[in-house]
């Protein structure tokens, strides 16, 4: 298994100060800057959006961008602008998946999809040679601060089963530490957390909650 890396999502942050939240994570103990692009449309939210994220490109963090949008391969060179490490898109939204992972790849990015609840893992059969993150989704997408499905669980292990041990598993929605040690022993890897970061007093000490003793 792959070291587990815990991604503060900044959905959760404080807007109105991100470059201090962002640097507080990355003192805090963080492995990853989790980034969720909405555009309205693919989930009923917005977001972030290039031009701010912007703000953000070249910290100490790597990027996990994930792409809640209905065109995600429009977004593949702003989205290498940011210098991000990783782009997700959703398998949902794609009409030709394989290419656009490869293009990822081809830019210098990590490649990942994105599952959300109701979509059947087996098609990564077939992608799984061009993935490098299958991102599991344990809420509906579009809003933090929802509750945990834990009939994502299951999910979870059939993916690593499907795709086996090197791409890396996220898991994000309602991650907190009452469920990481599930979500790793289920074959998580990456840990996205929002609410059960930012909305605490200590983040290193939110932050260390949830890693695997």
């Amino acid at each position: 298994m792959n070291r587990v890396l815990i991604a503060p999502s900044l959905l959760a942050a404080d807007f109105s100060n991100l470059h201090h939240e962002v640097q507080a994570v990355h003192q805090a103990g963080a492995d990853w800057l989790h980034l969720d692009m909405m555009d309205g449309h693919f989930v009923p939210n917005l977001s972030f959006g290039p031009l701010v994220v912007q703000k953000l490109a070249g910290g100490a963090l790597p990027l996990d961008v994930h792409l809640m949008v209905t065109n995600p391969a429009e977004y593949l060179q702003p989205v290498k602008k940011l210098q991000a490490h990783s782009m997700v898109v959703h398998v949902e939204a794609c009409v030709h998946l394989q290419r656009l992972l490869s293009a990822i790849r081809a830019e210098g990015m990590l490649a990942g999809v994105a599952l959300n609840p109701s979509t059947s893992p087996e098609f990564l059969e077939y992608v799984k040679d061009d993935l490098d993150i299958v991102l599991v989704m344990t809420v509906n997408p579009g809003f933090g601060g929802q509750a945990f499905l834990s009939s994502m669980l299951p999910k979870i292990k059939r993916v690593r089963q499907l795709v086996g041990s090197q791409p890396r598993i996220t898991v994000d929605g309602g991650v907190g530490e009452n469920n990481a040690k599930a979500l790793v022993e289920a074959g998580a890897d990456v840990l996205v957390a929002g609410n059960s970061v930012f909305s605490q007093a200590d983040y290193a000490a939110a932050i260390a909650a949830l890693r695997p003793l």
